[in-house]
């Protein structure tokens, strides 16, 4: 949307909108332990990992080096100024399991088309205070602030 609002041509983006029923099916089909299941579609990533720290009372940290950005968004990202965090997302998911149930999560997401890009991107640290931390490529960990102000309207 900024790309068209802004008259730029930004090669490679293309739209990341659809259903997301299969991957939320997959994790429950394969007896998967599914403790937060939020799609990042209004306020991005940023929104939902405070959203699992406020509901858990906890101190989240996730690794922005494996946060799954492809490069045109990375690009389009940087050039808008924008941090991909906080840009919203449809159909994808992010989901909070049980540790031991890790592994055999990303495998269910891996083989549906739409999840061969899942990763493991965080932890919940534990009970504590409550905030999100993004442990950098450098490993300092900054604060990750909640989205702010109005979220771009939904057109679907």
């Amino acid at each position: 949307m900024l790309s068209a609002r802004e008259g730029l041509d930004l090669e490679g983006l293309t739209s990341d909108s659809a259903p997301v029923h299969a991957l939320a099916a997959a994790l429950f089909d394969a007896g998967i332990n599914v403790r937060f299941l939020r799609d990042p579609t209004r306020g991005g990533v940023a929104a939902v990992l405070h959203e699992l720290a406020e509901a858990a009372g906890a101190e989240v940290i996730v690794r922005e080096a494996d946060v799954p950005l492809s490069p045109a968004v990375r690009g389009a990202c940087e050039l808008l100024g924008l941090d991909a965090l906080h840009v919203a997302n449809e159909g994808k998911l992010l989901a909070v399991v049980a540790s031991e149930d890790a592994d055999r999560a990303l495998s269910c997401w891996r083989r549906l088309g739409q999840g061969t890009a899942a990763a493991l991107i965080g932890d919940v640290a534990g009970l504590g205070p409550t905030r999100v931390l993004v442990r950098g490529p450098l490993g300092a960990l900054r604060l990750l602030d909640e989205p702010s102000g109005s979220p771009l309207p939904r057109i679907c």
